[in-house]
């Protein structure tokens, strides 16, 4: 099937690029055990840190072998996606709950942050050290191959249970010092070398989902109040980032242990995500009728903002049809020129270390088959 006629050249040398990946990789079983090994005083983290590190040097060549330009440690120093960095800021404590957040017939691990002083960004963050190993990792080369660093979003820190009002009476100051806080990090990764910088954000399927709007209403939390907040807040920490960063989000209802949490299309943020939001990209979960249709990226007018379509689920190891995935890169280039457009799963393979259910064969099968598709269709 072909979209459209080729450009001069519809290939890209900068992320996101037309075969990417959000990052979360499935972990391998020797990790697993090297880790519950750790919490069971059997290892030293010592030993955990050069397990993990081989590992992550593994899965760096077998995502060069797959084809994708860009590289992650696939995640696999972290637990969950999001509470491993922001347990990391000043001022953010973890803690165990009896029960955890409800996903589509099943409930994760019992686990949750609070505020519990005024919220900073460490020069000694973990993540960083992480970072300079991944590059290291990649090593030199002429093959275009570049470190990919996911963070979790300062939306995350919106819920009002998290936040402690009596160190943060103000809201307005709350959110000013994430902003800070997260400009911190995104210099930080950048004087490090990182040059793609991914925030995962799930707040905004959250407010994106029909039955959470209606019970927001009239709340702390109503849903245009924390998005006008959360936006301002996201714009503050990227306002002077170096031109020579580029800083995607990627929008998520959801990915644990192949179950999801929120259902609704884009149309309720997408004009405040594609017109007030000072990011390079987004990569938008587009793997089922849960994420609606393409109509709300009439919305993105800017003509460099890059749109990467989660076409490919990552939650089960069916290849899906190519040509039916075509069908739909076309259908989306109705909004979005092609030339904006690109191509990826709808998230992680591990959003958390339980993973998605299939194999890491599987799983290579699938990044394998995001490049093949892609290199058909962007020639």
């Amino acid at each position: 099937m072909t979209i459209q006629p080729a450009l001069q050249s519809l290939k890209r040398t900068l992320p996101p690029f037309r075969a990417d990946h959000v990052g979360s990789l499935l972990r391998p079983e020797r990790l697993k055990k090297a880790r519950l090994d750790k919490e069971n005083g059997i290892i030293s983290a010592d030993q955990l840190t050069a397990i993990e590190n081989e590992e992550i040097r593994r899965i760096v060549e077998k995502q060069k072998e797959a084809g994708v330009l860009a590289i992650t440690d696939g995640e696999f120093r972290r637990s969950w996606w999001h509470f491993d960095f922001l347990e990391g800021l000043t001022g953010i404590e973890g803690f165990d709950k009896e029960h955890g957040l409800k996903f589509h017939h099943i409930e994760t691990r019992g686990h949750g942050i609070r505020v519990t002083e005024k919220i900073d960004f460490p020069d000694d963050h973990p993540f960083l050290e992480h970072f300079k190993f991944l590059k290291e990792a990649i090593g030199e080369n002429e093959d275009g191959f570049i470190a990919k660093q996911t963070i979790p979003s300062l939306s995350l820190l919106s819920r009002p249970a998290i936040i402690n009002r009596d160190i943060y009476p103000d809201l307005d100051e709350y959110y000013d010092d994430l902003a800070k806080a997260y400009k911190k990090a995104v210099h930080a990764f950048y004087h490090l070398g990182c040059r793609y910088l991914q925030i995962d954000d799930t707040n905004w399927g959250f407010l994106a989902d029909p039955k959470n709007r209606e019970a927001l209403k009239g709340t702390e939390s109503d849903a245009e109040d924390v998005a006008r907040r959360c936006a301002q807040a996201l714009n503050k920490a990227l306002e002077d980032k170096p031109a020579d960063l580029i800083v995607t989000m990627h929008i998520c209802r959801g990915n644990y242990a192949s179950s999801w949490a929120f259902s609704g299309g884009y149309e309720p943020v997408a004009e405040i995500l594609f017109n007030q939001i000072n990011v390079d990209g987004y990569f938008l979960e587009y793997d089922s009728e849960r994420s609606g249709d393409f109509k709300p990226l009439r919305f993105v007018t800017r003509k460099d903002l890059h749109i990467v379509l989660g076409l490919i689920t990552s939650k089960s190891a069916e290849l899906e049809d190519i040509e039916n995935i075509k069908a739909r890169i076309q259908e989306a280039s109705q909004f979005v020129p092609l030339e904006q457009l690109a191509l990826s799963p709808q998230c992680g393979f591990a959003s958390t270390e339980e993973g998605n259910l299939l194999t890491e064969e599987e799983q290579w099968e699938k990044l394998k088959w995001v490049k093949k598709i892609a290199d058909d269709v962007w020639k």
